[in-house]
């Protein structure tokens, strides 16, 4: 019997950390219109203005900042998978403190991060202990535990991992604090360890690495940096999503170990 257009086809899956805003929602909104079917987790439940309509069923509240919490979440995130296949990660997740007063919403050099701080940038000097270990629990071993605690959904779905690094894991950012930064340098070598390892498993690794990102809350003295990136703008959440579609999906089928440069050629 000849298959049917329903047998031969399958609804891919998702799993996004950090969609709570900027880069995870035009992620989100990039893979819901493709079809996909998109489980997002964020340290926040799920808002009732989040743009897409799969809603609180798809969402996982987790503290990636606790591995006890972070495992407890994969062991849902595994429950919710019913055929036993993840054909994307995407962990976008991430912070990046601040000292002093008032808060920043996002996260310095293109990154979704959480609030936690004032404004004044946090060097190897003056970053609390407890804080470095926050910061690389979050930006850092939380992506080990996903990919390990999934890796049988993604290698039965010959999926892809996303990291998401960023321009300051490559030089000195203005506002990036050393904690967000040296996690985001240690994510991309991370990234070509995991491409090697997950790679005999069918399971492809890239990173992409974000410049200065037009998000709602941008770090004061952003758009200063403009007349330095050669085409002169910020970048936008879309441009990023389209690069995390790219390296989900069979049109980068033999890319792995990569880190994709999103910035205008402000790293040139």
């Amino acid at each position: 019997m000849a298959e049917t257009r329903r047998d031969t086809e399958e609804r891919k899956t998702l799993i996004l950390t950090g969609a709570s805003r900027g880069i995870g929602h035009a992620t989100v909104k990039r893979f819901a219109s493709a079809g996909w079917r998109v489980i997002t987790c964020s340290r926040h439940a799920f808002p009732e203005n989040c743009p897409w309509a799969a809603g609180p069923e798809d969402h996982i509240q987790v503290d990636l900042s606790d591995p006890d919490d972070t495992l407890r979440a994969i062991a849902e995130m595994r429950a919710r998978l019913a055929d036993g296949k993840l054909h994307a990660l995407v962990n976008n997740a991430g912070i990046s403190p601040k000292g002093g007063a008032g808060s920043t919403a996002r996260g310095d050099a293109g990154n979704d991060a959480v609030p936690a701080g004032g404004g004044i940038r946090l060097n190897t000097l003056n970053t609390p202990m407890a804080l470095w270990r926050q910061v690389f629990e979050v930006n850092f071993f939380s992506t080990i535990w996903l990919a390990r605690g999934l890796m049988e959904e993604l290698a039965a779905a010959h999926g892809a991992i996303v990291n998401v690094t960023s321009i300051a894991g490559s030089r000195v950012h203005p506002f990036a604090g050393s904690a967000y930064a040296t996690s985001k340098a240690a994510l991309a070598a991370l990234t070509r360890e995991m491409a090697a390892d997950f790679g005999p498993l069918g399971v492809r690794v890239n990173a992409i690495a974000p410049g200065e990102i037009d998000t709602a809350i941008l770090s004061p003295g952003t758009a200063d940096l403009v007349k330095n990136i050669p085409l002169r703008r910020l970048g936008l959440p879309e441009e990023v999503a389209k690069a995390i579609w790219y390296l989900c999906t069979d049109q980068s089928s033999y890319v792995t170990g990569a880190e994709l440069h999103i910035n205008g050629g402000q790293h040139v």
